[in-house]
């Protein structure tokens, strides 16, 4: 008896807290939908009329690209909005340089690569750049290299220097599925598609470590030669200074790393007074008025970013990750070929992959807007990679960074077995099917038949033959000679350029002069860089996603609430290995 009400009395409680829980996440959904909707409603800030300094925080962590999600109000300026700022205010009388806090840990290589290459720009037009960094404290050496090329680099004189390299980890699952008897069977085209590799290894193979080292040290090698430039020593010098990493600060500047020592109040008071300004400007309130209004001939901006998937591709929810939606973005490349204001076409991807089902639509798309007579012009992010290289292979130009993780031109699928670790606990699963022996070739309780591995083989080499044909139709380039650079190898965009895959080594800037050129629109025309499709406002977006009833919004807090738990999202990723079909994707591990 007495066990009976504790049951009952947990339930009620668990019932209770749950309900609260519900209301609770129902009350930053609404909160959320309002400042998102009271922020759009603003009218655009207002900017001084002269002495603007601008404000940016490389300390945040930001997306290639604006999320879809109407509840990201909050987010930090996009990479590709934050350099179309900076460009804006080149030619902007009224800015008289910008002040930088520096990221203390590390960024992603091509976003400071492009941070990189847009303060260069800034200060070519003859404006300064200052930045403050409350310490270089991660080992990456990337945090560095974004602001290297700055007028002046102060370091708060408690802090260290330790950016001293690359680093990176890639976790392998081989040895504990082995422990818990699961088996991972995956097949591939060819040797260097390593994306199977933390299922089927417990370590690297030889292929797999010889093209991450290279990568590694393809950006190691950028970044170099760029501090080395920027800080005015020879290239060795400059290797010889990151790598006896850690300095005090006192060391730093002694070093030329760094060029003042102080706390942030004094640098950007500093960066005030040379501007003869009283405030700092956010880069965000300046973005938001100066690209508000854009007059001239139009060239559509597409943007994609995270893992291809058939489909439309929801926005991401609180921290979930973007994905490209192959519906979405396929019409959208359509829509802008339909236009016939429309002059050319800049694609920006910045993906590992994903469907190949759902890559070849985007393929197609990018080729019949091609076929319309509308230039495109793809500019690679982060990563184009494996189906982000794919979707990039038919465009016109390809421009990419030179710290860009593409190519991975390969393919593979396969599922984890986990039905004997079921059993370990007790479960067993026993699969029913009807019909071809094909019909339960994904199933994760049982092993592949000699049929269907050969079946999948065949179909994966398929895929892998389609593959190669596009890059070396859309490239020019030989398909022995494609055969021989792809084996779903991972490259640098630097690597991409001397093998063919890649026109030229740049970020969106470059791009968008590359479509200028294409659609014979002269240079010093200001140009109007549309977005396809234009951003639903949020009240908008919110009706697409959820539909505006209270009944979708509690429903909605409830599944994000269950969606967060741990236990919840490590069985979602068990499932999905064990279930996975046919994937153009790379895995690489990311520099830090």
């Amino acid at each position: 008896m007495k066990q009976f009400w504790i049951t009952v009395f947990g339930s009620v409680i668990g019932v209770i807290i749950g309900s609260v829980l519900t209301i609770v996440l129902g009350i930053f959904l609404i909160a959320g939908l309002i400042a998102s909707a009271a922020q759009s409603s603003d009218p655009a800030p207002v900017i001084p009329s002269a002495n603007v300094v601008l404000a940016l925080d490389l300390r945040e962590a930001r997306n290639d690209q604006p999320s879809r999600s109407p509840f990201a109000f909050a987010d930090p300026l996009s990479t590709v909005d934050l350099v179309r700022a900076l460009e804006r205010a080149e030619g902007d009388s009224r800015v008289a340089g910008v002040f930088i806090r520096a990221n203390e840990y590390g960024l992603p290589a091509a976003q400071a690569e492009e941070i990189h290459r847009a303060i260069a720009a800034f200060r070519e037009s003859g404006k300064f750049v200052l930045v403050h960094a409350q310490g270089f404290e991660g080992t990456s050496a990337t945090n560095y290299f974004a602001v290297s090329g700055a007028d002046e680099i102060w370091l708060q004189d408690t802090a260290t220097f330790s950016a001293s390299g690359l680093y990176g980890e890639v976790p392998f699952f081989g040895g504990a599925l082995e422990r818990f008897e699961g088996e991972a069977e995956f097949i591939r085209f060819e040797d260097y598609k390593n994306a199977p590799n933390s299922y089927t290894e417990d370590g690297f193979t030889p292929e797999h470590r010889e093209a991450t080292l290279s990568y590694f040290n393809g950006i190691y090698d950028t970044i170099i030669a760029a501090t080395a430039t920027d800080r005015g020593q020879t290239q060795a010098a400059m290797r010889a200074l990151i790598e006896d990493a850690p300095y005090s600060a006192e060391e730093a500047m002694e070093a030329g790393l760094v060029d003042r020592l102080g706390h942030l109040v004094e640098a950007r008071q500093a960066a005030l007074d040379r501007a003869g300004a009283r405030q700092l400007t956010d880069i965000a309130d300046y973005a938001e008025s100066a690209l508000m209004h854009q007059s001239g001939p139009v060239i559509a901006l597409i943007e994609g970013q995270g893992a291809i998937v058939t489909g439309l591709a929801p926005p991401a929810l609180f921290g979930g990750e973007e994905m490209i939606g192959s519906d979405h973005m396929a019409e959208s490349i359509l829509m802008a070929a339909r236009d016939a204001n429309v002059r050319a076409i800049v694609l920006r991807i910045d993906s590992p992959g994903g469907s190949s089902i759902a890559s070849d639509q985007v393929w197609d798309a990018v080729r019949r807007a091609r076929d319309a007579g509308k230039p495109v012009i793809v500019s690679m992010g982060g990563a184009a990679a494996s189906g982000g290289y794919y979707i990039a292979a038919p465009a016109d130009y390809i421009v990419a960074n030179a710290t860009t993780l593409t190519g991975s031109i390969g393919v593979y699928g396969g599922k984890v077995n986990l039905h004997d670790t079921f059993g370990l606990i007790g479960i067993n699963i026993e699969p029913v099917s009807v019909g071809g022996e094909f019909a339960s070739a994904y199933s994760g309780q049982a092993n592949w038949t000699d049929e269907q591995r050969a079946e999948l083989e065949s179909l994966l080499g398929d895929i892998y033959a389609d593959f190669t044909e596009r890059v070396a139709e859309g490239r020019e380039i030989d398909i022995d000679r494609v055969l021989e650079i792809a084996r779903g190898r991972v490259w640098t965009g630097a690597q991409a350029v001397e093998l063919g895959l890649v026109d030229e080594i740049g970020g969106l800037r470059e791009a968008i002069a590359a479509a200028r050129a294409l659609a014979d629109i002269e240079a010093g025309t200001r140009i109007n860089l549309r977005r396809f499709p234009a951003r639903p406002s949020p009240f908008e977006a919110f009706q697409q996603m959820f539909g505006a009833t209270a009944e979708s919004a509690e429903t909605l807090a409830r599944i994000n609430a269950l969606m967060e738990l741990p236990e919840v999202r490590a069985a979602i990723e068990a499932r999905n290995a064990a279930s996975r079909g046919n994937e153009l994707r790379a895995a690489p591990a990311s520099p830090q």
